[in-house]
């Protein structure tokens, strides 16, 4: 079974995530279950990696990454960052944080249905290149007359 890992970056401080951050992490953890439902009877298991990152990291906070790519490189999401009240009273000191903007609407987290569009969208991709290797591979085995792969 081949295995996705979707990286879930956010800060914690003192046990405790920005309502952003654990919006995030609710949206992923629920999408995942119902990827696994969907990914499994393909031979496809998705894993969450947790980051956690301290206060001299919060740009980088809320992030999702797809097999080390940032879901804004797999999707038309864009970053924007704004005022994070619930981040400013676990640093504190005002503070912002990442929100993205997706569909033409903005979030201060990141929506599920955008996590399930950005898997599908890497385990589409990856699947069919590897249906194309495979052709690939069949069709040179015919080529040269093999008669174990043509049937």
């Amino acid at each position: 079974m081949r295995t996705m890992i979707i990286e879930w970056r956010h800060l914690k401080v003192e046990d405790e995530t920005c309502d952003r951050c654990y919006d995030t992490g609710e949206n992923l953890t629920n999408e995942v279950k119902r990827l696994n439902r969907t990914f499994e009877p393909q031979g496809v298991h998705i894993e969450i990696e947790e980051t956690v990152l301290d206060e001299n990291q919060v740009a980088e906070s809320n992030a999702l990454l797809f097999n080390g790519v940032p879901i804004e490189d797999i999707l038309d999401i864009k970053i924007s960052e704004s005022y994070c009240e619930s981040c400013s009273e676990l640093i504190g000191k005002p503070t912002s944080c990442r929100s993205v903007v997706y569909a033409g609407q903005e979030y201060d987290d990141v929506p599920a249905k955008a996590i399930r569009h950005a898997a599908h969208h890497m385990l589409g991709e990856n699947m069919k290149e590897e249906e194309r290797a495979s052709e690939h591979v069949r069709a040179c085995c015919c080529a040269e007359g093999g008669s174990d792969c043509c049937g």
